[in-house]
């Protein structure tokens, strides 16, 4: 897939200048250990509504020893899950709907189209569609890899209510 058909060019993208590292994105986004599926954001125009991240693919991912075997291959809902926590960081970076955390609320269109494989960098863009306050967030997401399209569709994300899903969790655990 050629640049033009990508939601920005990634040649004008600065990869070795980073808006947040790693320590920043775990300042917003929750996912920790084997969750955490963003490496860098380098790129963030909220008057575009384009944002830009990226995960490093290693051989140590947790998925690498499984899926497939000798020949591993990232998953499509990982891939998904590193579109998600992109869209979720821009989201709440920008305090477009207004929530402590937002959760995944929806996919639609979604089409995988390359592979991608350890030892490769997984460039996520996502493109702001609608913002609905304290609703859901609509996101376009590319997923690129060497300059192709691995993955793409559109996401939803929502309010999760944190209060109360902590009362709930409370109230499960044993006296």
């Amino acid at each position: 897939m050629a640049d033009k058909d990508l939601f920005i060019d990634l040649s004008l993208v600065d990869f070795d200048n980073h808006v947040a590292g790693i320590d920043d994105i775990r300042q917003i986004n929750p996912q920790r250990f084997e969750m955490e599926q963003l490496t860098a954001i380098v790129h963030d125009d909220i008057e575009a509504g384009i944002f830009v991240a990226y995960k490093d693919i290693s051989t140590e991912d947790f998925w690498v020893r499984g899926h497939m075997p000798g020949m591993p291959l990232m998953p499509g809902v990982v891939m998904l899950e590193a579109c998600a926590q992109a869209c979720s960081y821009f989201g709440q970076r920008h305090d477009l709907l207004g929530s402590e955390m937002l959760g995944f609320g929806g996919l639609d269109n979604v089409r995988f189209r390359d592979p991608v494989i350890p030892g490769e960098r997984f460039v996520i863009i996502c493109r702001l569609v609608k913002a609905r306050r304290n609703r859901m967030i609509i996101c376009d997401f590319q997923g690129v890899v060497n300059g192709n399209l691995a993955c793409e569709g559109t996401l939803r994300g929502i309010p999760i209510p944190v209060d109360l899903l902590r009362a709930e969790l409370d109230s499960r655990k044993p006296c």
